[in-house]
């Protein structure tokens, strides 16, 4: 039994300082960086997403309203496509 709880007692350790040194590590100016670009790249991402939903949206709106887009030459473009 003292075994066991001797594993135990390692397995805890370790992961203790396993845990600490992501944390120390984080708070590092290169972890920092790391941080901050990885926000960025989300954030970059997280703006593609909503503008393609709201692009998608709006055309979806625009086919039911029968509206045509500002700036279209051909009105009828709309149309054609829904009897497609």
């Amino acid at each position: 039994m003292r075994t066991w709880w001797f594993a135990a007692g390692v397995a805890s350790g370790v992961y203790a300082l396993t845990r600490a040194r992501r944390a120390a590590e984080a708070l590092t100016p290169e972890g920092l960086e790391d941080r901050l670009a990885g926000l960025g790249v989300g954030m970059h991402l997280f703006g593609q997403e909503v503008r393609a939903a709201m692009a998608e949206k709006e055309t979806e709106l625009r086919r039911q309203l029968r509206v045509v887009p500002p700036g279209n030459p051909e009105p009828k473009r709309l149309e054609q496509e829904e009897g497609s």
